[in-house]
């Protein structure tokens, strides 16, 4: 949620940012709420001076033995208005406080400007496609012959946009979990959380999915609680409500399933594993002190590009332009995986800094150096989703006999296994 003092401090600057992501954002009407608002407030307090010096008054006519009838009638009255005005006062706030919810953060002055995915620039790629002297075949292609997935059955158990992992699928994508884990916790300096899968309304609208994406989300309405759609939520909300006293920077990640709905997506992008409404995924989270943050963007990204790095993949960095870029999010770099299978590049990471947005919803704060109660930046990133990675892992590492060659990294968690033959079966 962004500060109101902003706005009221820069409005030409609060239209241009928003106005970068494609929003006409009327700031002058949240500006007339705001100053109806504070002047209800300066109302309130010129009121209650009045009525405390009403009632010192009646304290002193009836010490005198004289008449306070009518100072008690005035200070009845100004209650009256002070309690009218007390309900005005928390009806602006709340209309205030949802709208400042519905709208997203101010693109940091470093994103570029754009509508839409094409305005998105590469800053890095690593590595070299594979040379393959055959036609690669699709992961989902791949994926039957090996044995290793089971789309019909998964389908027929919870329908379109879920995945069962079979046999050395299933152990591949538990290798994968345990070598981020390690390579994070060991290398990277995280410290590792097994967090709650379900969360309240409070913790969603901290990291900023409630309430603009509800139709995006899995909710048990009995219960009140929510299925996560990603890590970011529980690892963030484990501070909210909490002051640092000097501890930052946190560094925190943990693997967790994620549930989405997907709402409209549709078509090729949506086949196998590319899209999926539960996966698993290694999320980082990082809390910082508001100078560190965009140094501490770059050190996350690199984090995730490690994990890349070390397995061996082709991929690319791009930054997200203003029209592309999430909705709570200063500035986001995305990483994309080659494909070859398919010819295209699959995200598999989005590394983000909110600076203080979701740190004012979830009310996160640090002592500052006069000891001052100031709000984080807040950071997340994949480190990494699983499901493109495999499918990168499968599509990249394929030779002409329909096996697959695993990492070497990732050996000694397969039990040695170097190959994912076309025999192996669950």
């Amino acid at each position: 949620m962004l500060d109101i003092r902003t706005l009221r401090n820069n409005p030409e600057t609060a239209r241009r940012k928003w106005a970068s992501r494609g929003l006409d954002v009327d700031v002058d009407a949240l500006l007339a709420l705001d100053d109806r608002r504070r002047a209800v407030i300066a109302e309130v307090e010129t009121l209650q001076r009045q009525r405390n010096e009403e009632s010192k008054r009646i304290g002193q006519l009836k010490k005198a033995g004289e008449d306070a009838d009518g100072a008690m009638e005035a200070v009845r009255e100004i209650g009256q208005k002070i309690s009218a005005l007390d309900k005005e006062r928390g009806e602006a706030e709340s209309r205030l406080a949802e709208q400042l919810m519905g709208l997203p953060n101010f693109p940091h002055d470093s994103v570029p400007v754009g509508a839409d995915e094409s305005a998105n620039p590469v800053i890095r790629t690593w590595g070299q496609a594979p040379e393959q002297d055959f036609e690669p075949q699709a992961h989902w292609d791949l994926a039957e012959k090996l044995g290793i997935f089971e789309f019909q059955r998964a389908a027929a158990l919870s329908g379109a946009g879920f995945s069962c992992l079979t046999g050395a699928g299933a152990r591949l994508s538990r290798a994968l979990i345990s070598f981020m884990l390690d390579l994070h916790t060991t290398e990277h300096g995280y410290t590792e959380v097994n967090a709650p899968y379900l969360v309240n309304d409070e913790a969603l609208r901290g990291t900023g999915q409630l309430p603009k994406f509800a139709e995006d989300l899995y909710r048990l309405p009995a219960d009140n609680l929510w299925l996560i759609p990603t890590a970011e939520v529980p690892l963030t909300n484990l501070y909210r409500d909490h002051i640092f006293e000097g501890e930052l920077p946190v560094n925190l990640t943990g693997h967790t399933p994620c549930f989405r709905r997907e709402a409209g997506a549709a078509g090729k992008m949506t086949r196998g594993m590319n899209r999926l409404h539960q996966f698993d995924k290694v999320e980082l989270v990082k809390f910082v002190k508001p100078s560190e943050s965009y140094e501490a963007l770059e050190t996350l990204t690199g984090h995730a590009e490690a994990v890349l790095q070390k397995l061996g993949l082709h991929y690319r960095v791009i930054t997200l332009c203003t029209g592309d870029m999430g909705f709570s999010s200063a500035k986001t770099y995305d990483i994309e995986l080659w494909a070859p299978g398919q010819q295209a590049w699959l995200e598999v990471s989005s590394c983000s800094n909110f600076e203080d947005y979701q740190a004012r919803r979830a009310r996160i704060r640090y002592r500052n150096e006069n000891g001052k109660p100031e709000f984080v930046h807040t950071l997340n990133g994949s480190g990494v989703a699983l499901p493109r990675l495999i499918v990168a892992i499968l599509e990249q590492g394929q030779r002409a006999d329909g096996s697959v060659v695993i990492p070497e990294v990732l050996r000694p968690y397969m039990g040695g296994l170097e190959r994912i033959e076309v025999t192996a079966r669950a």
